[in-house]
């Protein structure tokens, strides 16, 4: 099963591009809140203030002991598509998307760290992508498809090592 089976698709025909279409997918307050909230944590080294704003704010599912590391970014759209297991650990400037823009559609999905997983500085995990509880996720990857649980994946697209 690749990720594409765990989005869901969102046509939109016209003209322009999907990205033109955005304020239909998302209410633009919803979006600047989001942000706002993003942008406080990204910036706090405050672990228990970053799960709080994600988890009451945001929406997100998020275990005990996760921790976020500076400039490390969740899904500015559609944040409560991420969910985050018990003592994982994201890390500096990681990107968790839980939508993509394209031409003529946008996908949505959700996004699940497992229990323990580590996902590196750096690292881009796209939707509809699940990381297992234990896996590790180098720094800089790109993380396409799912990671089984207690593997150790790099590069781009990120691949067992």
């Amino acid at each position: 099963m690749t990720r594409h089976d765990s989005t869901e698709r969102h046509p939109t025909p016209g003209v322009a591009n999907s990205l033109w279409r955005w304020p239909e997918a998302r209410h633009p307050l919803r979006v600047a809140l989001n942000y706002a909230v993003i942008v406080i944590a990204r910036h706090s080294p405050s672990l228990t203030v970053k799960n709080w704003l994600f988890v009451h704010l945001l929406g997100m599912e998020i275990g005990d002991s996760v921790s976020w590391a500076l400039e490390s970014t969740p899904d500015v759209f559609f944040p409560e598509k991420i969910s985050v297991g018990d003592g994982a650990i994201i890390g500096y400037d990681a990107t968790i998307l839980c939508h993509e823009f394209l031409r003529d559609e946008y996908r949505t999905g959700e996004v699940r760290i497992g229990e323990g997983a580590l996902v590196g500085a750096g690292a881009i995990v796209l939707p509809g992508v699940e990381v297992g509880a234990g896996a590790q996720v180098a720094a800089n990857s790109l993380v396409v498809e799912d990671v089984p649980e207690d593997t150790t994946v790099a590069g781009v697209p990120a691949e067992p090592v």
